[in-house]
C-alpha cells in the first residue's frame, strides 16, 4: 500500500487500513506479524510466566479534550506501564483499541500515534495488535499491556502480612493538585505556586512517570504491591485488605514535592485532595521490616526515593494519623460508580 502524502493527510481522512498499515505497523514488534494478521504471536521469554493489565483512558474522564494528543499517548502508556511495575513485571509488548469520533482529524491522530511511538519506544514496548473504530461518543481509547516475570515471581497483592513496612515511591499528590490547576476555578493556594511549580503539577497530572526500573528489586523483595492510581488513602485499604490485614498509616511522613507541600502550608485541607485524587502512579508496597533497608538502597541506586510510611497490622482497621490524631475519610479515592 502507497504512504500517505503529507497533502492527502490534510486533504481527507484515513480509510481504517491506511491508519494500521501506515500509521501503525511502524510502532509494531515482531510478535505483532506487521499488523497484517488478526491476532498477535507471543511467546513469553524461557521459566517466565505472563502478566497481563488493562486500562482505558476517556475524554473528560482522565484528560482534557484539548490536551495535547502525544501528552494522551504518553499517559495511556505510563498508566499501563505502572501496572507492569508494580506486579514486578517486564513490559513485553502492547494491544491498543482506539474509538475515534468523527471529528478528530488526521493531524489529531498522526499527533497522538507519534508520542505513542516515542513513548513506547523510551520503554521498549513494541505495539502488537489492538482495533480501530467509530465512535459517536467522546475519544476513548484502551490499552492491554503485557508483560513477563520469572515464574511464581508476581508481586501481588494478597501477600503482605503482620509487621511489613509500608512504604511508597516517588512523591504524592502532584497530579491530583495539577488536575485542580486545568479547572475553571483553581484553589488560590496553587495559583500563589510559581510558573515552574505548577508546571511541574501540570506535568506530573499529563505524563505518569511509571517506576517500571524498580520492577526487579521489587520482586526481590517485596511481599505485595500496588500502583498508586486512585488515591494514595483509598489504595492502601484496597492492598491491605486484599491481604487481609490491617494497618497504620502516618501522613505525614507520606512524601510531597515542594509544589504540594508548598499549596499544602497555605491551605492544609488539600493535603486530603493529595492523599486522595489519585492519578500518582507511583509503587505502594509492602515489605519485611528485615529486607526495607535492602530495597532502600536499591532505590537509591535507581535514583528512586523509597518512603516509609506506616506499618501492617493484624486486625482489619485500616487507620491514618496526622499531626498526632486520626485523619477520617469518607472516600479514599476516586471512584467511576
Amino acid at each position: 500500500m502507497a504512504v500517505v502524502t503529507a497533502q492527502e493527510v490534510t486533504e481527507r481522512r484515513l480509510s481504517e487500513d491506511q491508519l494500521i498499515a501506515d500509521w501503525l505497523a511502524p510502532l509494531a514488534g515482531p510478535a505483532g506479524l506487521g499488523l497484517r494478521d488478526d491476532a498477535a504471536l507471543l511467546a513469553p521469554p524461557a521459566g517466565c510466566e505472563l502478566v497481563m493489565t488493562v486500562d482505558a483512558l476517556v475524554s473528560g474522564i482522565h484528560f482534557f479534550a484539548d490536551d495535547p494528543p502525544a501528552s494522551i499517548a504518553r499517559k495511556l502508556v505510563g498508566v499501563n506501564l505502572s501496572d507492569l511495575a508494580a506486579k514486578g513485571a517486564d513490559p513485553l509488548g502492547f494491544m491498543l483499541a482506539m474509538m475515534l469520533p468523527d471529528g478528530l482529524g488526521n493531524g489529531w491522530i498522526k499527533a497522538f500515534i507519534d508520542g505513542l511511538g516515542e513513548a513506547a519506544q523510551q520503554a521498549a514496548f513494541p505495539l502488537i495488535g489492538g482495533d480501530t473504530t467509530r465512535i459517536e461518543g467522546p475519544l476513548a481509547l484502551s490499552l492491554t499491556a503485557i508483560g513477563s516475570v520469572p515464574a511464581g515471581k508476581m508481586v501481588r497483592r494478597t501477600t503482605a502480612g503482620p509487621g511489613d513496612v509500608i512504604a511508597v515511591t516517588g512523591t504524592i499528590g502532584d497530579a491530583a493538585l495539577g488536575l485542580l490547576l486545568q479547572l475553571p476555578d483553581p484553589p488560590a493556594a496553587l495559583m500563589g505556586l510559581d510558573a515552574e511549580q505548577r508546571g511541574f503539577l501540570l506535568d506530573r497530572f499529563r505524563h505518569p512517570r511509571p517506576r517500571n526500573s524498580f520492577a526487579q528489586a521489587l520482586r526481590a523483595h517485596a511481599s505485595a504491591a500496588m500502583d498508586v492510581s486512585d488515591g494514595l488513602v483509598g489504595d492502601c485499604r484496597k492492598l491491605l485488605r486484599a491481604s487481609d490485614c490491617g494497618g497504620v498509616v502516618c501522613l505525614d511522613d507520606v512524601p510531597l514535592s515542594d509544589a504540594v507541600a508548598a499549596a499544602v502550608s497555605v491551605t492544609p485541607e488539600l493535603l486530603r485532595h493529595a492523599v486522595t485524587g489519585g492519578d500518582d502512579y507511583e509503587i505502594l508496597l509492602c515489605v519485611p521490616e528485615q529486607a526495607f533497608n535492602t530495597l532502600s538502597e536499591e532505590a537509591v541506586r535507581l535514583d528512586l526515593a523509597l518512603h516509609r510510611i506506616g506499618t501492617v497490622t493484624a486486625g482489619p482497621e485500616v487507620m491514618f494519623t496526622h499531626q498526632g490524631g486520626d485523619m477520617s475519610f469518607v472516600h479514599g479515592s476516586f471512584q467511576h460508580f
